[in-house]
């Protein structure tokens, strides 16, 4: 199993969400500490080790570490803003 860790911003990201949506982003997370490439996962282009997962109209983007069994998630944001600034 996978030890999550969260940047500080992922709380002030997801107090701006839905509670549903919420709800079923925290599943990925737990689903992400089982296997940190699920179904539909995708990795960022022109970036190293940066990949996301869709939930509904979420992106949640995040950084696993295979050696040491550890998921850095890095970015929870809508679809339409999740790419800026990366």
């Amino acid at each position: 199993m996978y030890q999550i860790f969260y940047e500080k911003k992922i709380f002030k990201d997801l107090d701006k969400i839905p509670a549903y949506d919420v709800k079923k982003i925290k599943e990925v997370f737990q689903d992400l500490s089982k296997n940190p490439f699920p179904s539909g996962t995708k990795k960022i282009s022109g970036k190293d080790n940066l990949y996301r997962v869709q939930q509904g109209d979420y992106r949640i983007l995040y950084s696993p570490n295979t050696k040491e069994k550890q998921i850095h998630i890095l970015l929870v944001k809508n679809r339409k803003g999740s790419y800026k600034n990366l």
